[in-house]
């Protein structure tokens, strides 16, 4: 098969393009307050910005996910995501000031949170599954890819996670963005600079936002050697020199961060914890044993955290990758796919703590989740009419527990062994949405009888229950009038051709 068969057309880029909007949107819609996890990280974004530090000694009351190195605290998780909304942070602080909010106050913690949310984890989210398409289309999976795209950012948990302060989504938006890239750099051997450049930057930055990540990282940078092996020796040269370049420059950002916090470039964070704040992070490698049966079992099909239970469309994804693992010129990249699914999986059943406390779905596999997506085009552009209503239905199943997870809170509590049935069902039908009160602020800032914790952006407008979700709903029927718009547009250039 040839890879010119396959060309990134104008209409694949638009679609693509009107995809991630509306996915940034989706996410975007939802705020979900603060916790353990995502305070800090955003505590950590503050002692950058508000005091020229690291250290993060003046708000660390507000969560127990903390490091202590010599009498100050840290955040104790990799730096990737709080340094990736500084900017952002950064720039909204003065026009904060402008519009006549102060920045220090709780409404204006609110809004900055929010923003490091939107451009760390949103923004990046929907970009990677807006690739998912221009990827699939390489692949020769057709429209194939916009069910990849959808399915992946609606329904699965990536669209609860997307709308989180943590850093499991944005890693594994990186790791379809370095898949990508490797693809195109296979597809346009003009540019192997710059698509083997973004390859390792995306690759090392999911390491620099998810230390568990680097292994999948590693994985990537033997598909890129692989898919360059037969190229000539200049085009491989600067293959490899690119993709260390981005590769280096992730490396130095991480040794430098942990260097300046901890002493070292070989000291994490987790190994600062306070004396029996996480018991269970002393048993094996920091928390880390080896798989077990049962927790393999729970993580695909239990009620409370089962991914194949909150999305069962990716069951389908396998067999995709199957498919595409029988055309050889693409075998690399159905093998790499899988196996960063594989050592997610296996990493989360390993993992001493591996339901992920107050979480939905099973979050420390879930930066495997979209490169494991990847099969969904393939399964969906293979399948025959039959077949794909019953993706389309499963697809549904997912977005519709992703939406209730989302408008409700991504966060449920561990007391529920089956948030959808116990928790999400009754209080969405209720109209309870933004369960979670929790807040990023530190205790000293919270103000008596004021909640600073979760919305959505109808409630901001003045909407309450089910109709806080009419605006959304209105962006998804403009974007399907779009799509529409589309294939009226495609079907014009078609016929036009064929008169010629």
């Amino acid at each position: 098969m040839n890879t010119a068969d396959h060309p990134v057309t104008r209409d694949v880029r638009q679609r693509a393009l009107l995809i991630g909007t509306v996915l940034l949107v989706s996410y975007a819609y939802f705020y979900q307050g603060g916790g353990w996890n995502q305070n800090s990280r955003f505590d950590l974004v503050r002692a950058m910005v508000e005091q020229r530090t690291l250290r993060i000694d003046d708000y660390q009351d507000n969560t127990g996910d903390k490091a202590v190195y010599q009498g100050h605290y840290y955040s104790d998780k990799a730096p990737g995501l709080a340094l990736l909304a500084l900017p952002a942070v950064a720039v909204a602080r003065p026009i904060l000031r402008a519009a006549g909010v102060d920045p220090l106050s709780p409404s204006g913690l609110v809004a900055l949170s929010y923003i490091a949310t939107l451009f760390a984890v949103a923004l990046p989210a929907a970009l990677g599954c807006a690739c998912m398409m221009l990827l699939a289309a390489r692949l020769g999976s057709g429209i194939g890819g916009a069910f990849a795209a959808l399915g992946l950012g609606l329904g699965t948990p990536l669209w609860a996670w997307a709308t989180l302060f943590w850093g499991h989504a944005l890693a594994g938006s990186c790791l379809l963005l370095s898949l990508a890239a490797i693809v195109a750099l296979k597809h346009d051997p003009g540019r192997p600079v710059l698509w083997s450049f973004a390859a390792g930057l995306a690759a090392g930055w999911a390491t620099v936002s998810e230390y568990p990540a680097a292994p999948a990282s590693a994985v990537l940078a033997l598909l890129m050697l692989s898919v360059i092996r037969s190229s000539d020796r200049q085009r491989q040269r600067r293959a490899v020199g690119g993709f260390a370049v981005g590769t280096l420059v992730c490396v130095g950002v991480l040794t430098g961060y942990q260097y300046l916090a901890f002493g070292s470039v070989l000291h994490l964070g987790y190994a600062y914890y306070e004396p029996g704040a996480f018991p269970w992070m002393s048993r094996g490698f920091v928390g880390l044993t080896y798989p077990r049966i049962d927790v393999m079992w729970k993580l695909l099909f239990g009620w409370r955290r089962g991914l194949l239970f909150a999305a069962p469309v990716v069951a389908a994804a396998p067999f995709g990758l199957r498919l595409l693992w029988k055309e050889t010129e693409h075998r690399g990249v159905a093998l790499a796919a899988a196996a960063i699914a594989a050592y997610y999986f296996l990493f989360n059943a390993s993992f001493s703590a591996w339901h992920g406390a107050w979480s939905y779905g099973p979050r420390y596999m879930g930066a495997g989740v979209p490169v494991l997506c990847v099969g969904l085009a393939q399964a969906w552009s293979r399948a025959s009419s039959r077949w794909r209503w019953g993706l389309g239905l499963l697809a549904m199943f997912g977005a519709m527990s992703a939406l209730m997870a989302v408008s409700v809170t991504a966060q449920p509590p561990s007391e529920f062994r089956c948030p959808l049935v116990q928790l999400y069902w009754p209080l969405f039908w209720a109209g309870r949405l933004s369960y979670n009160q929790g807040s990023f602020l530190r205790l000293s800032e919270e103000l008596p009888g004021q909640t600073h914790g979760a919305f959505n952006l109808g409630e901001l407008m003045g909407l309450h229950g089910l109709w806080s979700l009419l605006p959304l709903l209105a962006v998804w029927v403009l974007a399907a009038w779009a799509w529409k718009r589309l294939d009226r547009e495609d079907h014009r250039g078609f016929a036009k051709s064929a008169a010629t």
